[in-house]
């Protein structure tokens, strides 16, 4: 009864694998989606805002993150780069800050890319 039953698992299985049937691959390139975005993060149990907007001449995005206090500036980074890789950036590419953010206005700003 026990090899009966292997052997219409594995006639099944077979059965289910053809030699004619193809996968296709589609490698184009990678686009960077530079619409505007104002989108809430939640991070570390609490949820913030993020807003950014692609600067053409640059190449970069201003990245804005509210809701932090002035102390903040590693959360404000992980809130930026992981923002952009989610949003903006191709799969497997990450946001990647230029320069160290500044707090203004009640707001962490930085540039970044991806990259």
């Amino acid at each position: 009864m026990k090899k009966t039953i292997l052997v219409i698992c594995a006639f099944a299985l077979l059965a289910g694998c053809t030699t004619g049937s193809k996968v296709t691959f589609n490698r184009g390139t990678a686009v960077v989606q530079t619409a505007s975005r104002s989108e809430p993060i939640f991070y570390n149990g609490k949820t913030y805002q993020l807003d950014y907007d692609y600067l053409e001449g640059q190449g970069a995005f201003d990245m804005k993150v509210s809701g932090l206090s002035p102390k903040q500036q590693q959360d404000a980074m992980n809130i930026a780069t992981s923002g952009l890789s989610y949003f903006a950036c191709p799969d497997g590419q990450r946001g990647k800050l230029m320069g160290m953010p500044v707090y203004v206005g009640k707001k962490w700003t930085a540039y970044a890319k991806c990259g």
